[in-house]
């Protein structure tokens, strides 16, 4: 309810709707699909961490940062985080792909 109902969001800690935190981390994959690896990644894994609520209307920026790869397979470690409007993360995470 809290992300759908107004008259309850406003009773819980947060006072108004919060968008669903996966539809915030569904931005990491948009990019990884489109951008970095791009065509061709096959997602393996992901863990990401809900640091703070983002709100409708909120502006939020996703990026990603390969930050390892196998050398025995084409498996890249992906950081990703996610900023709002005021540069505070509101997710932090990282992404395990096979790549291109």
């Amino acid at each position: 309810p809290v992300h759908l109902n107004e008259a309850y969001a406003a009773t819980t800690r947060f006072g108004k709707r919060i968008a669903h935190g996966m539809l915030v981390g569904s931005l990491f994959s948009t990019l990884f699909g489109t951008r970095l690896p791009g065509h061709g990644s096959i997602y393996l894994g992901q863990s990401l961490r809900f640091k703070r609520p983002v709100y409708l209307g909120d502006t939020i920026t996703a990026r990603v940062e390969l930050s390892a790869l196998r050398e025995d397979k084409p498996i890249g470690t992906f950081r990703c985080v996610a900023t709002n409007q005021d540069g505070e993360i509101v997710i932090d995470g990282e992404a395990t792909l096979l790549v291109p």
